[in-house]
Order: structure tokens, then C-alpha cells, then sequence
């Protein structure tokens, strides 16, 4: 008898319907228009990009795996060839080369350096490192697929090309990564 009153108490908190929740006010220069957010989300991605700069190489040289240490010097040039190119964009829309901090890339670099911290080196921290750079590239491979889409509505043909290529760029460098993962690496770390 106890566990149908639990039942249907549990029934009943699951069809509740939601809390109201108020709108968030908008910034006084929040964005108005697709341009707006286009280049607010550009300055987003110019600050990770140059915060990868200078995180990648303390990956690197906390890393055992050969492939890996190599993936990730491979990603280091790329990503100075990506900020260059997001430097092109700015220029192409007659804008100086401004970052804005973004949250997100700072969440993502603060995960990364506390797997750092918490494992050993060897297999384990190289699986960690990993999973902490394919993070990263997931999130670079939906912005740079997200701006591509806005340059392609805006007419921004050097920036949509510039974000096509990083774009391809970025998923080759973590289906690179899911391969020396799968290979060995992960079950070296059992």
C-alpha cells in the first residue's frame, strides 16, 4: 500500500507543470540584429582561440603518448593559422581584432587543467587529456558551424570560408583524437 502512495506521488511530481520563470532583461548594448551577435560570437571565439594558443602546449608536455603529444603539436599550428584567419574577418568587416572573454573556452581550460591535477602521469592522464581536447573541439566545431551560418545569411564570404575551413579543421583534429583514444590509449589506461 505504502509504495502505491509513493508511486503515485512520484507520478504526480513528474506531471506537474513547470514553475513560471520571468524573461532576462537585455543588456543595454545587447545585440539587435544578426550582425550584432555575428560579430560578438566572432570576438568570442578570437579570445579561446588565443587562450588554446597558449593552454596547448601545457597539454602537450603533460602528455605520454607519442601520437598524442604529435596530435597536439599538429592543433598547436593549426590553431595560431585559426586565429589568423578570425584576424581576416575582422579586417573583411572593417573591424579592429577585439576578444571578449568567453566563459565557456574559460569553463572548458579550467576542466582541462583540473584533469591535470587529479591524475597521474601516464595512460589515465592521456585518456583525461583527451576527453578535456575533444570538449574543446566540440565546442569549436558548433561555434565555427554556428558563425558559418550566420557569414553565409550576413554575405560574409572571406569569414565563411575562413570558419569552413577552421570548421573542417577542428573535426579532423577530433576524429584524430577519438582514433588514438581507440586505438590504445584508453585501454592502457584500465
Amino acid at each position: 500500500m505504502a509504495t502505491k502512495t509513493l508511486t503515485k506521488k512520484a507520478n504526480a511530481k513528474k506531471s506537474a507543470p513547470p514553475k513560471k520563470t520571468s524573461k532576462t532583461p537585455a543588456k543595454k548594448n545587447a545585440a539587435k540584429e544578426l550582425k550584432d551577435l555575428f560579430e560578438d560570437s566572432l570576438k568570442d571565439i578570437y579570445w579561446a582561440e588565443k587562450a588554446l594558443v597558449k593552454s596547448l602546449p601545457k597539454m602537450q608536455k603533460n602528455a605520454t603518448d607519442k601520437k598524442l603529444k604529435a596530435a597536439i603539436e599538429n592543433h598547436l599550428m593549426e590553431t595560431i593559422v585559426h586565429v589568423k584567419r578570425l584576424e581576416e574577418c575582422f579586417k573583411s568587416l572593417k573591424k579592429r581584432a577585439q576578444a571578449k572573454k568567453c566563459d565557456a573556452m574559460q569553463g572548458l581550460l579550467d576542466e582541462g587543467k583540473s584533469i591535470l591535477e587529479e591524475t597521474k602521469p601516464g595512460a589515465v592522464r592521456d585518456a583525461g587529456i583527451i576527453a578535456a581536447a575533444q570538449k574543446v573541439e566540440h565546442y569549436e566545431i558548433a561555434t565555427y558551424g554556428t558563425l558559418a551560418a550566420y557569414a553565409k545569411v550576413l554575405k560574409e564570404e572571406v569569414c565563411l570560408k575562413n570558419f569552413l575551413a577552421t570548421l573542417n579543421e577542428e573535426k579532423k583534429c577530433n576524429n584524430l583524437l577519438t582514433k588514438v583514444a581507440d586505438t590504445r590509449l584508453n585501454s592502457k589506461a584500465l
